[in-house]
């Protein structure tokens, strides 16, 4: 899995009411320079511990984390300051993750600023970056109170431009929005990564939010990824009986037709006691002895694909 990101056996663990457990549990997964991998699983399955390992805002237990082909899993602090230059960040909630105090022309210079960039050169690159997430410049004197929600999330997408990075991690970063908003973030976001280059992790619950807008996508649950596929290939034939199940309770464009395929059943199970076997195995409607025993192992299917099952592709949901 070689790329511009890429991230080995990666885990955490936490404690909890004295009982130790893994957020995210050998994990392993790539980006490519100017890919989008799209990385989706039901809350608590372990999406934004990852990506805050990933970024360096939370240390790992074990595991590696190569970009651009240099180990950052322990990078000291000057190593963490070009790393941070290189990987930003688009944060859920466009509305708390902006200091209400500043003006946005301070919000976005603030990486700048901390990169020892001198004035000059900060207002020419704040005025390009507004206007390339589509905000006209003069805008960037006046407070986030004066913004929509969506307004909010293009000033945060261009404090995630700023320093010139060459991965941005986008967690759940159109959820907070409504659905017209979202497809004109997304919109921004694609053509901003085909005018720079720029390869996105894309962090959501939303499968339709993710097929729009990933190449490939990795399915999470309870903190390991079960699947790992090119987007046309998962959502076409998932191999996965989650990814199936995650897939037939997406909506119905025409309610008419009313729901089609296996429901998902029961709830995400807790970290803390896990079950043996294959985790999944409770909820899953083809496990069968050996699921309930033997954890089934990472290992490639077919072409790209990758898939945490020992029966892939029974389902029909």
């Amino acid at each position: 899995m070689s790329g511009l990101l890429e991230v080995a056996g990666l885990t955490k663990r936490f404690v909890a009411g004295g009982v130790r457990f893994a957020a995210v549990d050998d994990v392993s997964l790539g980006v490519g320079a100017g890919e989008t991998l799209g990385i989706v699983g039901e809350s608590g399955c372990g999406k934004t511990t990852l990506a805050r390992m990933i970024l360096r805002l939370t240390a790992s237990d074990g595991g590696t984390i190569r970009f651009e082909g240099r180990d950052v899993t322990a990078a000291g602090e000057g190593e963490l300051r070009a790393l941070r230059q290189a990987m930003q960040v688009v944060f859920q909630d466009p509305f708390s993750s902006l200091d209400p105090r500043w003006r946005v022309r301070a919000i976005i210079a603030e990486p700048l600023v901390n990169l020892g960039w001198d004035k000059p050169r900060i207002a020419a690159r704040v005025a390009e970056v507004m206007r390339l997430v589509g905000l006209p410049p003069d805008y960037a004197d006046r407070y986030p109170h004066a913004f929509s929600g969506g307004q909010r999330q293009r000033i945060g997408i261009a404090r995630a431009l700023a320093p010139g990075p060459r991965l941005i991690v986008c967690d759940e970063a159109v959820s907070a929005l409504d659905v017209s908003i979202q497809a004109q973030v997304l919109n921004l976001l694609r053509d901003a990564q085909a005018q720079l280059g720029l390869a996105l992790l894309f962090i959501s619950h939303n499968l339709a939010v993710v097929r729009q807008i990933s190449d490939r996508v990795a399915v999470m649950y309870l903190g390991r990824v079960v699947e790992l596929a090119p987007e046309a290939e998962l959502f076409d034939r998932p191999l996965h009986p989650y990814t199936a199940l995650l897939l037939a309770a997406v909506p119905e464009p025409d309610p008419a037709l009313g729901f089609r395929g296996a429901r998902l059943e029961g709830e995400l199970p807790s970290p803390l006691a896990p079950p043996p076997g294959c985790p999944f195995h409770p909820r899953c409607p083809v496990a069968r002895d050996r699921c309930r025993v033997e954890p089934p192992g990472f290992a490639p299917a077919s072409g790209r694909r990758w898939v945490r099952c020992h029966f892939p592709g029974e389902i029909d949901a």
